[in-house]
């Protein structure tokens, strides 16, 4: 059994209601952070219509793209693809990435990546 400063640390229940915590820009994508650590990043990505994240690649880093609001497409190692509400997709190490907001709509991902680069 680990030892009680464990089980503290543990019992601290963090929650957030995402939708609070959405915003946008008008300049540039927003990223808002949910949840971190020193081993991976839980953020959220606010895209308004014609809004990017650049394509780029991490070495060591997987990173999950999962759609909570709109459309957008995705750029997944030289292959790119519209996902929607409920979709999610996955950058492996060394895989360029990216996201836009074609659409017409604001778009909001929940977006992972473990190791935190």
């Amino acid at each position: 059994m680990p030892p009680a400063a464990s089980l503290l640390q543990w019992a601290a229940m963090e929650v957030r209601k995402i939708q609070d915590e959405v915003r946008f820009s008008p300049d540039k994508m927003q990223k808002v952070p949910l949840f971190g650590s020193d081993h991976y990043f839980c953020d959220l990505y606010c895209l308004t219509p014609g809004q990017e994240q650049r394509i780029h690649s991490h070495t060591d880093s997987d990173k999950i793209y999962c759609v909570i609001e709109g459309t957008g497409t995705v750029h997944i190692a030289g292959e790119e693809r519209e996902i929607t509400v409920g979709e999610a997709v996955v950058s492996r190490p060394g895989q360029d990435h990216g996201v836009r907001n074609d659409s017409g709509e604001k778009l909001v991902l929940l977006v992972f990546m473990t190791p935190r680069p």
